[in-house]
């Protein structure tokens, strides 16, 4: 476990719609080249809602509003991270009245998609366990996504 932390890193991650009804995924060489969510680090002394603006803006340039948790799961040195990490993803919905999207280093692509065709890409780290879990809970409350993690 070389230069893996002793306890886990929270970071934040955003599903982002755009006023087009689509969700906003970008691509990175830290997830196998796979789409991913926006997000990151949550900083020393940040909130997390201040962190999800941060890491998005700086990520995207895009400014979401309507934040609403949506989940809650963990990644113990997944495979499909770059580096051996443990990681809190702590997700929220938003939405934001833009679909420029001005991509920092992070990521090398990106796209908008619409939620009904988001399963046929691929998708890297959790994100595709995500937006399964997701598409099977639309009907219910979609707090019961977040209960149904944190109840174990």
């Amino acid at each position: 476990m070389s230069n893996a932390k002793a306890y886990p890193e929270p970071t934040v991650g955003a599903i982002i719609f755009n006023p087009n009804q689509e969700i906003l995924l970008c691509k990175s060489e830290k997830w196998n080249n796979q789409y991913v969510i926006p997000g990151g680090h949550i900083e020393r002394g940040e909130r997390m809602e201040d962190a999800l603006r941060r890491e998005v803006r700086e990520e995207t340039g895009l400014e979401i509003y309507d934040i609403v948790l949506i989940s809650l799961q963990e990644s113990i040195y997944s495979a499909s991270f770059h580096e051996e990490k443990h990681f809190i993803f702590i997700d929220f919905l938003c939405k934001t009245n833009s679909c420029e999207v001005i991509l920092n280093d992070e990521a090398d692509s990106y796209r908008w998609t619409k939620l009904h065709e988001i399963l046929q890409l691929d998708l890297g780290g959790y994100t595709r366990q995500f937006f399964e879990q997701f598409l099977n809970h639309q009907s219910d409350h979609l707090t019961k996504i977040f209960y149904q993690y944190v109840r174990h």
